[in-house]
């Protein structure tokens, strides 16, 4: 008897130790292709920003931002508003886990950071107005990490 059950214990084993891994490896951050629509970290540095770092790109960030992130980070970035999660420091690009090239920040925006920051993917439908609040965002680092404003 046992020999007609462990084969087809090890074959269940085995069928769930794969569906783990690869349910796994679709979210892995790094090096995994994205299976599911979201960017790999590799993939967001790579990204260059087709939106101008200028003052109407900051100018139309800054509406979208005031609209969709300030129940989070407040409206001034700095997070000091009273949330369930802990919110990042939108001023402070040094504590920031996810990553500060543009392509990094419009991934967190996009596809969401951690496990408190949700998607706005759906949210923000252009994908234009994604990069708009990229360049609102790095208006708000300390004057020398932001980047050289473009006329």
């Amino acid at each position: 008897m046992w020999q007609r059950i462990i084969p087809g214990t090890m074959l269940s084993t085995v069928a769930i130790a794969l569906g783990v891994f690869v349910a796994t490896s679709a979210h892995s951050d790094d090096k995994t292709p994205a299976v599911d629509g979201r960017l790999t970290i590799e993939a967001a540095k790579k990204l260059k920003s087709p939106v101008a770092f200028s003052k109407p790109s900051i100018a139309r960030g800054k509406v979208l931002y005031t609209r969709d992130c300030t129940e989070c980070h407040g409206a001034d970035g700095k997070s000091l508003v009273d949330v369930v999660a802990n919110a990042t420091d939108l001023t402070e690009p040094k504590y920031w886990k996810s990553g500060t090239s543009e392509g990094e920040v419009f991934r967190s925006i996009r596809d969401g950071a951690g496990e408190a920051m949700p998607p706005f993917s759906k949210k923000v439908e252009k994908e234009e107005d994604l990069w708009h609040m990229t360049n609102y965002l790095r208006s708000l680092w300390p004057e020398d990490a932001r980047p050289k404003l473009q006329e």
